[in-house]
Order: structure tokens, then C-alpha cells, then sequence
């Protein structure tokens, strides 16, 4: 496989002029407002964080298919002879078993017991892999592998020359199969394949996505972004598609029990707390940033666990609500939580105590002045 995958330009980000700041736009952007998305700042992006409204989009994509525009997430090419031993040491799970074109979720320690970032490696073949990190940290994730390449791998970052769209849901892959000649009906979960897409060359085709319902992600170059929208929509158009906002892609991850950076997990919180232990792997051949430490708190236990729970009580959860137990006394705080939109249920996440952290104990949510009753249930809340 070629791993020259785009041509290494630089996209230049328009300034939004109705905001105070400067936000960096996608190549999307003229498509989001002309659908009369509602467009606001997210992780330093002029994003679309609703269209049709948040309810409609989310059920659309668990029962159909939607597209999002992802190409605010950063991408990251690592390269050489030392690639594999570098992806080794900033990531806590076990890049050696990948293979060509598979996939892993992953993510960067950080020197002090916390998380750097959660991310997707890509192996493209043994000397080169794409590392994908999320928007917000893209400056940091960069300055941080700077400081760890001590093998001196190739490392470039291409965030700013990819788009990427998310093409989620039961009908996502069918319907995409339309615009390739290449099978991608039958790809395995957490795969990719290099191809021909919707006229374009070079196409990458990932059968990942934080939504829980199928369907794939797919990057390409800046300059194909609109061709490949319109051919999406066009190839979708038969089996209900519709463009999906940050906002329901939060309501998705979130019936999935899946984290978010920034509210479930970030530099303070670690991995075995986090319930990522399955993506922190102990091998004597792997060495990585923090094992001595995240192999002791697998061994020793965690003072505190992030769980998922649902609401007893009438009321909605949301992210900073305290968390409190039977007497009242604060034993955590809500990271994440809503009103799931296809399950009709109250739900959320939050670090307790190891003690309360078993599946079926009681919590409370403290909402306003009422302290509302809570079990804690096993990921994912929403089960296909």
C-alpha cells in the first residue's frame, strides 16, 4: 500500500465572522449552512451541532443511516523502521498484534497516571500506521509524541490536509456499497481497506464509528470533500439517510457506554478506573508510558470506578451533577448524561467508589434540591 495516501498540502481555515474568536471550519462548512444546520464552536471548529433536531437524527441512525462530518478529528502518520516500537511506547495496547488493515482503540498514558488522549491505530503495513485523535487535542497529542520519539520514527501530521466523514448505521454499509467496486459489505469490525470511492482514489474505509449502530468512517483528501458528500447522500437517499450534528453523536456514544474525552476520562483519570483496562495490555515484550503503575493499580485495585447508571427516580442527569450516597455525602460527579433518545431511559456516567461501583448498587444523583435515586447497570445502556 502506498502510505503517500494524500497529497501533503495545507488547507487554509477560514476565520467565521460571526463569533468573537477564530474557529477553524471544515470543507463541509458552505454544505452544513446551506442544510440549515445550527452551527456552533466545538473544539476550536465552526461545526454543525444539530440539524433536523437532536431525537430525530439519533433514531435515524440506529434505525437507518446518517452522515456525519468528522474532519475535525486529527490525523497522525508514523513511519519507518522504528514505527511499530514508537506506537509500542505511547500506546497502552498491543499495536504488535495488529495486522494489515486491521484497527485498534487505544490510548495515550501520560507520564503521571493520567490519559494524553483516546485514540484509533490504523496499520497500514509493518513500517507505517495512522494514529486518529480527537479535535480538541490535536496540539497536545502532536507535542506529546514529539517528546516521546526517543526511536526517532517518522512522524507527520496531516491533520489539516483530511476530511472524514462517519456513515453510521444498519444500512450504512449497504448503501456505500454502491459507490466502490471493492466488497465492503462483509468487512469485519475495526478493519479498513484502501480504495476507489465514489470516483476518488485512495480512499480510506474504515468499519469503525462511535455510534453502536455499524456502518464505517471514511477519510479522504480536502479537495474530493464535496464530491464525496454529494455522492454519499445521492448513494443514501433509497434507505432514509440524513446528516447527523455533534449532538446526537454524543446521545449515540453515550447509550453505548462509550467515552468521551474531556468528561469520562482525561489527565487525571486513568485507565484501569476508566474500565479501558482491556485496552491496557501487560505483556513482557510491550513496554509503554506508565506500566509499572497501571499494572499496580490492575493488580491493587482503584479507589473509584467509572460506571454507568440509570435514573430510579423521574428526572434527566447531566455532566457536574453531584453524586451522592444514601446519608447524602458527595461520593462523585455525573461525566456524562442525557435522556437516551432510543431507549427512553435516563442514564449517565460517573466514578464512585469501588464499594458502589457492582452492578445493581444504589447511587443518588443530586439535581437541584433533590437528591434522585439511581442503579448502576452494565455497558452499553442501549443493546441492538
Amino acid at each position: 500500500m502506498n502510505i503517500h495516501l494524500f497529497p501533503f498540502q495545507f488547507y487554509t481555515f477560514a476565520a467565521v465572522e460571526l463569533y468573537p474568536i477564530y474557529m477553524k471550519t471544515t470543507a463541509f462548512t458552505a454544505i452544513h449552512e446551506a442544510l440549515g444546520a445550527k452551527m456552533v464552536e466545538f473544539a476550536g471548529f465552526y461545526m454543525p451541532i444539530q440539524y433536523s433536531g437532536i431525537t430525530d437524527e439519533h433514531e435515524t441512525v440506529r434505525t437507518k443511516l446518517g452522515i456525519f462530518d468528522v474532519s475535525h478529528m486529527g490525523e497522525i502518520w508514523v513511519k519507518g523502521p522504528k514505527a511499530l516500537e514508537f506506537v509500542q511506547w505511547v500506546t497502552s495496547n498491543d499495536a504488535s498484534k495488529l495486522t494489515d488493515g486491521k484497527v485498534q482503540y487505544s490510548c495515550l498514558p501520560n507520564g503521571k497516571g493520567g490519559i494524553v488522549d483516546d485514540l484509533l491505530v490504523y496499520r497500514v503495513n509493518e513500517e507505517t500506521y495512522l494514529l486518529v485523535v480527537n479535535a480538541a487535542n490535536i496540539e497536545k497529542d502532536w507535542a506529546w509524541m514529539l517528546s516521546q520519539n526517543k526511536m526517532n520514527a517518522v512522524l507527520y501530521n496531516a491533520s489539516d490536509e483530511i476530511s472524514q466523514i462517519a456513515v453510521q448505521g444498519p444500512l450504512a454499509l449497504k448503501a456505500m456499497q454502491k459507490l466502490t467496486s471493492t466488497t465492503v459489505t462483509d468487512m469485519e469490525y475495526y478493519t479498513f481497506k484502501k480504495l476507489d470511492f465514489a470516483g476518488v482514489k485512495d480512499v480510506i474505509f474504515s468499519t469503525t464509528g462511535y455510534t453502536g449502530s455499524g456502518g464505517c468512517e471514511i477519510y479522504f483528501a480536502n479537495e474530493d470533500a464535496v464530491k464525496v458528500w454529494t455522492a454519499v447522500m445521492e448513494a443514501g437517499a433509497e434507505y432514509g439517510i440524513k446528516p447527523i450534528g455533534l449532538a446526537a453523536r454524543d446521545t449515540l456514544r453515550l447509550e453505548m457506554g462509550f467515552c468521551l474525552y474531556g468528561n469520562d476520562i482525561d489527565d487525571t483519570t486513568n485507565p484501569i478506573e476508566a474500565g479501558l483496562g482491556w485496552i491496557t495490555k501487560f505483556t513482557a515484550e510491550k513496554d509503554f508510558i506508565d506500566k509499572a503503575f497501571l499494572l499496580d493499580q490492575k493488580k491493587q485495585g482503584t479507589s473509584r470506578r467509572l460506571v454507568g447508571f440509570e435514573l430510579i427516580d423521574r428526572g434527566v442527569p447531566r455532566h457536574g451533577y453531584q453524586v451522592v450516597d444514601a446519608s447524602g455525602k458527595e461520593i462523585g460527579v455525573v461525566t456524562s448524561g442525557t435522556m437516551g433518545p432510543y431507549i427512553k431511559k435516563a442514564i449517565g456516567m460517573a466514578y464512585v467508589p469501588s464499594g458502589l461501583a457492582a452492578e445493581g448498587s444504589e447511587i443518588f444523583i443530586q439535581v437541584r434540591e433533590k437528591a434522585l435515586k439511581a442503579g448502576v447497570v452494565k455497558f452499553p445502556f442501549y443493546k441492538a
